[in-house]
């Protein structure tokens, strides 16, 4: 059997410090006997267990942690959640150049808010890897890992890629007890459809960037922190719109389910920046537990405005459960009627 090309895998804790609260460590564990099963390494950053009060109050803590982890000799950052202020970290890692002078070729796994550290990485032409993360993955309380996300997660620890996107047959509802006593319990399914054309060819090619539309929106939208808008514009987070060209946009929305009107607002403040007008086609998440997927689908054809666009809807990926992982910075050729994404990092 050939030898695991991730042998070494460290995790970080960007955004929330929910990884270092004792009502998780159950989780953790569970987490990191799966790891080590696959035969890595399992490491926490300096701060990754630090806590929420303490990884909300330092965010340059949190940026020295991962970049320390690209220093190091590790082959795999893993995100350990998301949470919803990581832009913080632009100032520590952009100021000096700071993330510059260490970045290597690692894989860099994370989801939800982690957006945007994968806009800061893609500023520096790293290509990463969007749809998990540690805690809400690896760990699950369930007797393995939900199989659609194992089989991604094992396939990228394997090869150190992932090369083909297919539908999952089921989706989850989303766990409510995540107790020591929920240990070894499993979630109801439900059958799930195949991928579905809304609009344009049902064949489309390009390199995907995007993520989290929640996280996205705080990029222009002050609502939530008072100084997103005017950091991310500073630091230029969201590429300019000769970058988006030809590139296939990723979307999903989070746990926080925004109302119709508020994605409205969201996919507006997006079209706002010209990249449906640049872009060769669009991936969309299915919701968590689908609410209000029916009206995000509806309501992304209008705001787009553009027929001739492609969109390709229910993927399973970011906050729907299960989740693939879908490769950043690699051309893709998303097929309808094959019902396939496929990754060619060449």
């Amino acid at each position: 059997m050939p030898e695991n090309k991730i042998k070494d895998i460290t995790i970080v804790s960007l955004s929330s410090g929910i990884l270092g609260e004792s009502f998780v460590r159950h989780e953790v564990d569970i987490g990191v006997k799966r790891l080590e099963a696959l035969g890595a390494r399992v490491r926490f950053s300096r701060h990754a267990l630090s806590g929420l009060d303490y990884i909300e109050k330092h965010p340059e803590a949190r940026a020295e942690d991962l970049l320390e982890a690209f220093r190091s000799d590790t082959d795999m950052i893993l995100c350990a959640a998301g949470g919803d202020d990581t832009y913080r970290l632009l100032p520590c890692l952009f100021d000096h150049d700071e993330l510059k002078s260490v970045i290597t070729n690692k894989v860099f796994l994370g989801f939800s808010d982690t957006t945007a550290n994968h806009l800061m990485l893609h500023k520096l032409g790293l290509p990463t890897f969007y749809g998990q993360a540690f805690l809400p993955d690896v760990c699950e309380l369930g007797p393995e890992m939900l199989p659609y996300s194992r089989r991604f997660f094992e396939e990228l620890i394997r090869s150190g890629t992932v090369s083909r996107i297919t539908p999952s047959e089921l989706w989850y509802d989303v766990r409510e007890d995540y107790s020591p006593a929920a240990v070894g319990t499993e979630t109801p399914s439900h059958k799930n459809g195949g991928f579905e054309l809304l609009q344009g060819a049902p064949r489309f090619e390009g390199k995907i960037l995007g993520g989290c539309i929640d996280t996205l929106y705080d990029l222009f939208n002050n609502d939530r922190y008072a100084d997103s808008v005017e950091l991310c514009t500073r630091y230029s987070l969201f590429p300019e719109s000769d970058d988006w060209r030809g590139r296939i946009l990723l979307l999903e929305t989070s746990e926080e389910k925004p109302t119709p009107a508020l994605y409205r607002r969201q996919l507006t403040a997006l079209k706002n920046t010209g990249i449906f007008s640049v872009i060769s086609g669009i991936l969309m998440g299915k919701s968590e537990g689908e609410m209000y997927f029916e009206e995000y689908k509806t309501i992304l054809r209008e705001v787009v405005n553009d027929p001739s666009l492609p969109i390709l809807a229910n993927l399973s990926v970011g906050h729907a459960l299960p989740r693939c992982i879908i490769p950043f910075g690699v051309h893709a050729v998303a097929d309808a009627e094959k019902q396939e994404i496929v990754f060619d990092p060449a």
